[in-house]
């Protein structure tokens, strides 16, 4: 069977691991898998090779009728989360057929993950922008605040883009070349280096790099 590009997952939150020569490394614990194949897509019928998968069971009381008929061929009842993942051979799955761990990743391969970050609400220049602010003395008046933000002459506005206190986090973002400490099929355990976008319990899409 040709292995999956991706898969979906939960962060489960970090701790440390201790190297070979005692060195201790933070690293990230996620649940990844495993998923269910839902829908098989192919080149001749939709234009590209991929599979459909769903993760994180669904009771049949919490879903609508369409959701009910979309999950019908494979059997395996609902799912809170469906992504699709880029496959060479879609017709080497089976719907139905739980992919996890083992078909994916080992010990060494590097992911690049994504997931939604940490909602930080409203925020001002210095955290969301990392601007270094002004004076801390008496009398400056002049400590947190962004500064000039307009043009005075051409072209008489504020440019687009300009950084400025607004909403920060809460939106999706990448982490590339995570290294996998250690993979856990039996446990759907799986153990990045390093941190990785998001809150505990928040999906985790998981692509394996070519």
């Amino acid at each position: 069977m040709a292995k999956m590009m991706g898969l979906l997952g939960k962060k489960m939150g970090m701790t440390r691991m201790y190297s070979a020569t005692g060195v201790a490394v933070a690293v990230t614990v996620i649940e990844a898998g495993p998923c269910v194949v839902l829908q098989k897509k192919t080149k001749a019928k939709e234009g590209y090779n991929a599979i459909q998968v769903g993760f994180g069971r669904k009771k049949e009381t919490r879903m609508n009728r369409a959701e009910i008929g979309h999950v019908k061929a494979a059997g395996q009842g609902g799912f809170y989360h469906i992504q699709e993942f880029r496959v060479t051979d879609p017709e080497s799955y089976q719907l139905g057929q739980k992919v996890g761990l083992a078909d994916l990743l080992s010990v060494g391969d590097l992911v690049d993950v994504r997931a939604r970050s940490k909602g930080r609400g409203f925020q001002g220049v210095v955290k969301r922008h990392g601007f270094r602010g002004g004076r801390a003395t008496h009398g400056s008046m002049f400590h947190r605040a962004p500064g000039s933000i307009g043009c005075s002459a051409w072209p008489s506005r504020v440019v687009k883009g300009k950084k400025m206190p607004g909403h920060m986090g809460n939106q999706t973002t990448s982490k590339k070349n995570c290294m996998v400490i250690d993979v856990r099929p039996e446990q759907n355990v799986l153990v990045l280096k390093g941190g990785i976008p998001g809150a505990k319990q928040e999906l985790i899409q998981i692509y394996k790099k070519s």
